[in-house]
């Protein structure tokens, strides 16, 4: 067997057939070659196999056992993934099918955003094309997250396979003559009354669903996550405080989509769809209020107002306005002055949670994170942070 060593991954090549006749063979084989890992993540590759009985089966199911790991097998072909999901073994190794290639080329781009590009491949379905540093682990969480969604009664679009574009990797989505929401305010003026309607119903449907235990992560594990990845730039005592604002989040059984702008919603046939979930949790609302006021008040009217334009398909004094509209219905707040006491408490959570994204990963903000850090954390966060362990319990 062909073995390979990349990125801390340590891949087996199965071969052909793996039978009754040679099972014994290739167990004594694969363990040997299992051993010579070293600290690396072991994975099987099926490329190669055409075939795989009960008895090869039982070789993979005693290899997973030694490694205490649920196995990752992937590049499975359809026919050997039949044999894997008929005999239930897909639920006891973490199998993969061979991702089917396509190619954008000459596709429209319905969308852009951080993670990734929306193109349209013909009137029934589109593709999220994701950026190469995303995962495959975080891709595939995406496309649970909008299964999960889905059976929930979240209006959203109906995820398809994960497929191979190039050198990166995408979700195919049912999409049937859509348009993302914010083409749609940008293109229609005369509708926006009745798409900002339309966009705080979907946001207070998130609010008010509830998901069981485990459809998706806690926003307060998401949170932790983050601060202690801020070690190369924070104090222990920093750290201690971040984590302790966090465990002051209420515990919620409800959904936070966490990018909630126009360009992750599409519009189909007058009801508009969630595209884009890799970042949903469950969480209170006013996480997502926040989100909101960073991507419709403050990108902008600050430096990050091209970036927005090209997430959400509208120009930055379209988005404000959008923006201030959703915030006016979703609070119910109507007065200016009322309303400014309002995005001044969501700015303390706002500097909150900006000051926790260097420990998110994203290039950009690891860059910024020496400025991100003293400018938000020590000049905003601490200062206030009994405002903001306070304002996560009432607003």
């Amino acid at each position: 067997m062909k073995t390979t060593t990349e990125n801390k991954r340590y891949t087996i090549c199965l071969d052909k057939r793996i039978d009754g006749s040679n099972a014994a063979e290739v167990e004594k084989e694969i363990f040997a070659l299992a051993e010579n890992r070293g600290e690396n993540d072991l994975f099987i590759d099926a490329d190669g196999l055409e075939y795989i009985s009960s008895a090869g089966l039982r070789v993979l199911m005693k290899l997973c056992k030694s490694v205490k790991t649920k196995l990752p097998i992937v590049n499975v072909s359809p026919e050997v993934y039949d044999i894997f999901e008929t005999t239930g073994f897909t639920e006891i190794l973490d199998v993969r099918k061979k991702l089917r290639e396509i190619d954008v080329t000459g596709c429209p781009v319905i969308g852009q955003g951080g993670n990734g590009t929306i193109y349209r491949l013909d009137d029934d379905t589109i593709v999220k094309v994701y950026k190469p540093w995303m995962s495959v682990d975080e891709i595939e969480r995406e496309r649970k997250y909008a299964r999960t969604a889905f059976i929930n009664g979240i209006p959203s679009v109906i995820a398809y396979d994960t497929v191979k574009c190039g050198d990166c990797l995408g979700v195919v989505f049912e999409m049937l003559k859509s348009d993302t929401l914010g083409h749609a305010m940008m293109n229609n003026p005369e509708l926006l009354d009745d798409y900002v309607d339309k966009y705080v119903e979907l946001a207070k449907k998130l609010h008010s669903t509830h998901i069981k235990d485990g459809g998706f992560d806690r926003i307060q594990d998401v949170y932790h996550g983050y601060a202690d990845n801020l070690k190369e730039w924070c104090s222990d005592e920093e750290i201690a405080l971040c984590h302790s604002i966090i465990d002051e989040i209420p515990e919620v059984d409800t959904v936070t989509h966490n990018d909630l702008h126009p360009g992750n919603i599409m519009i189909q046939n007058d009801e508009l769809l969630l595209i884009d979930m890799p970042a949903v949790t469950m969480g209170p609302p006013v996480c997502d209020m926040v989100s909101i006021y960073r991507d419709m008040i403050v990108a902008p009217a600050g430096a990050e107002a091209a970036s927005i334009e090209r997430s959400t398909g509208m120009s930055k004094e379209m988005v404000i306005k959008v923006g201030n509209m959703f915030f006016q219905r979703y609070t119910g707040i109507t007065d200016p002055e009322q309303l400014k006491a309002y995005y001044d408490k969501i700015g303390l959570l706002y500097a909150f949670n900006v000051a926790l994204m260097p420990g998110a990963g994203s290039e950009k903000a690891m860059k910024l994170a020496p400025i991100l850090i003293d400018k938000l954390l020590r000049k905003i966060v601490v200062p206030n942070e009994k405002a903001i362990r306070q304002l996560f319990k009432v607003m």
